[in-house]
């Protein structure tokens, strides 16, 4: 007896939530030993005196790498792994491509194991989530369950990557937007935990962040506000500044162009700022340590032993990390905004502090600052604030910090709402109306497909036609309207019944009334990959019943009907609201 006959779905799905979880977690594990084994040969392969070569060659050799290895290996566009995850679910019922479970992995060692200025979790959840969908696929499971065994995937992995299982069930629940019951979130959790024991078994349960943190004292909380309103301004900075630059990179569609563009620029932002290469997570360690000075270790720069110049430095890492980033992706790499997002977030926090110590205006611990500082940037950047307060505390230990950590990234996130109402994830999706939301009427109506909705049931009348062949058409079907179509299959127009009811029985007509002098044009048209946003639009404005449905060359499809749309929608409203 197969196992889909022997345990319910639900059992099946807690059980594969526990299998994906132990795929995540090695995943996770493979991915960092990757990173730093490659890392580890770099600097053994080039010594203190060649470190010029590291900054400024390494990167933009990775990035080649990993462009190589995707174009000819791949061959598949895999950057920008969370919004894939949002697109699957969104656009393509939590499908992902086998390639998926491993391309990523290899693809993100490449680049930040050779200094590519980006982060190694959006590729870890891009995994994960592929992991998922293609266990949930082959499992048989209904489309519902293998979004949440997707959804335990990305769970999974940032959990794996971070020892973080809270953070990564808040990651699948917030910034992956799932309209899911307390019920689903079971097995979410299952595969969260799961993947934090392999990692635990694999390379230890201390914390990410080694800190030295200092004790939270009331006196200081309005500076912690102030340090959310400026996170926020950061995000809006950061999410603008990636966008316009990888839109910039975009236009130049010649890919060794882009790749030598991106590679040079690259290389002369970090030799010029050293903290810039790779993740940047030495940096965070050394600013949560008390030990800021030495993110200049790697070079000697008499100007910098100024406190002043030394903060300037500092200032110009955190606003030159979002470029180094994007610079990364478009150039070829592949990571994610995550982890530049934490960094960019410690050293807006470290900044705010030392400055304020440095005017007199107050003592200010500058690690706790630092380490609440990457809460607040995450809260704005990705609009998940709960995400950002319990994933700093876990990955830091730092859950003395709660209160700081709830303020700032609260005002974080409602100073950038104010401009901005969408994630660096999200803002390019809700811009073609396929992004899901937590509103469960506009999620459900965004998983309506169109090309799903199709009637293919009517009888066509060529162009040429006449009369006689509409009749012909009308005995051997049951509805009351009829494309026009020509030779190609493109649409031309309809025929109703109305139009034809005064001449259908009128026989010496039949031969004499050409098809083109009775169709008629319709109100609009519907295109095969159009979101169903916009099809309900069409039928509000039309106040049509049915429309026609075409593809891309304008042929005929089919048709679509208002009635089947809203039947569709009660069915998958209800499924949606199934425990």
């Amino acid at each position: 007896m197969t196992m889909s006959r022997s345990f319910s779905e639900k059992t099946r799905l807690q059980t594969l939530a526990i299998v994906v979880g132990l795929l995540c977690g090695l995943s996770a594990v493979i991915l960092i030993d990757l990173i730093h084994l490659i890392q580890n040969g770099l600097g053994f392969l080039f010594e203190e005196r060649y470190d010029w070569v590291l900054y400024f060659l390494c990167p933009g050799l990775g990035m080649a790498l990993s462009l190589l290895f995707v174009k000819f290996i791949v061959r598949e566009d895999i950057g920008h792994g969370v919004t894939k995850v949002l697109t699957a679910i969104s656009k393509n019922d939590s499908n992902i491509s086998g390639r998926n479970t491993w391309a990523s992995v290899v693809s993100s060692a490449l680049t930040i194991g050779f200094g590519g200025s980006v982060g190694a979790e959006a590729p870890i959840v891009y995994t994960g989530a592929a992991i998922g969908s293609n266990i949930g696929r082959k499992a048989g499971l209904s489309q519902k369950n293998v979004t949440i065994l997707l959804g335990c995937g990305a769970a999974a992995a940032i959990a794996a990557i971070f020892k973080a299982p809270l953070a990564g069930v808040l990651f699948t629940l917030e910034i992956l937007m799932f309209n899911i019951s307390m019920t689903s979130i079971l097995p979410v959790l299952i595969s969260s935990v799961t993947a934090t024991v392999v990692t635990y078994l694999l390379i230890g349960n201390e914390v990410t962040f080694a800190n030295s943190i200092a004790d939270f004292r009331m006196s200081n909380l309005p500076f912690y506000l102030v340090l959310g309103v400026f996170c926020g301004g950061m995000s809006l900075y950061f999410i603008k500044a990636t966008l316009k630059v990888e839109d910039r990179m975009r236009a130049v569609k010649k890919t060794s162009v882009r790749w030598a563009v991106s590679a040079l620029a690259l290389g002369i932002v970090i030799f010029a700022c050293p903290p810039l290469f790779g993740e940047g997570y030495g940096s965070l360690t050394y600013m949560l340590t008390n030990n800021a000075e030495h993110i200049t270790a790697d070079f000697s720069t008499s100007m910098l032993g100024n406190p002043w110049m030394f903060l300037m430095f500092a200032a110009l890492v955190m606003f030159l990390k979002v470029f180094a980033t994007a610079l990364t992706n478009s150039g070829g790499g592949v990571g994610g905004t995550f982890g530049p997002t934490l960094v960019t977030g410690g050293f807006a926090g470290f900044v705010l502090a030392r400055l304020i110590n440095m005017t007199g205006l107050a003592v200010l611990p500058e690690a706790n600052f630092a380490l609440v500082g990457m809460a607040g940037m995450m809260a704005g950047v990705m609009q998940a604030p709960m995400t950002a307060i319990f994933l700093i505390a876990e990955i830091t230990g730092g859950y003395e910090l709660l209160l700081p950590l709830i303020i700032t990234s609260i005002a974080s996130f409602a100073t950038i709402r104010t401009v901005e109402p969408y994630s660096i994830y999200t803002k390019r999706i809700a811009a073609t109306g396929e992004l899901l939301t937590h509103d469960s009427d506009q999620a459900v109506l965004t998983l309506l497909k169109t090309s799903k909705l199709i009637d293919t049931d009517f009888v066509s009348i060529r162009q040429d036609s006449y009369l006689g062949d509409v009749v012909d058409a009308v005995k051997s079907s049951s509805c009351d309207h009829f494309p026009v179509v020509d030779s190609l299959n493109h649409f031309c127009g309809e025929i109703t019944l109305n139009d034809i009811r005064s001449i259908m029985f009128d026989n010496s007509a039949y031969d004499s009334v050409k098809v083109v002098s009775i169709m008629k044009s319709v109100p609009s048209f519907v295109y095969t990959d159009e979101s169903m946003e916009s099809v309900m639009a069409k039928f509000e404005r039309t106040g049509a019943m049915t429309l026609p449905v075409l593809d891309d060359e304008n042929k005929f499809l089919g048709y679509i009907s208002k009635t089947e749309i809203f039947t569709s929608y009660r069915n998958q409203l209800k499924e949606f609201s199934n425990e």
